[in-house]
């Protein structure tokens, strides 16, 4: 619950100050944590609106969203609350990145 927490915390704070928040994810372990902490966390800070959160999902592998290592599918099939509506593009690097 603490990481939850502190990024419920962040992104409300964010939110508050910028009118926006971003995070970027890894893979692996992290995606069950957050799975199962962020809703509740989420449900308890309605003003870190993750409608309103620019995430970048951190990847070292360019797989599509459908591939079991796809970073940004595993979060996708895990059901936490992370992540746009729409599935993202590559991001070159370096460069500039628009999801």
């Amino acid at each position: 619950p603490a990481l939850a927490r502190i990024v419920t915390e962040t992104a409300a704070a964010a939110l508050e100050s910028r009118g926006r928040f971003s995070l970027g994810l890894s893979g692996g372990s992290l995606v069950e944590l957050l799975a199962r902490e962020l809703p509740p966390a989420l449900s308890a800070a309605p003003a870190a609106d993750p409608a309103r959160w620019l995430v970048a999902f951190c990847d070292e592998r360019l797989v599509p969203p459908e591939h079991p290592e796809s970073t940004f599918g595993a979060y996708r099939v895990s059901g936490a609350a992370v992540g746009p509506a729409r599935t993202p593009g590559p991001c070159p690097l370096p460069g500039p990145c628009h999801l």
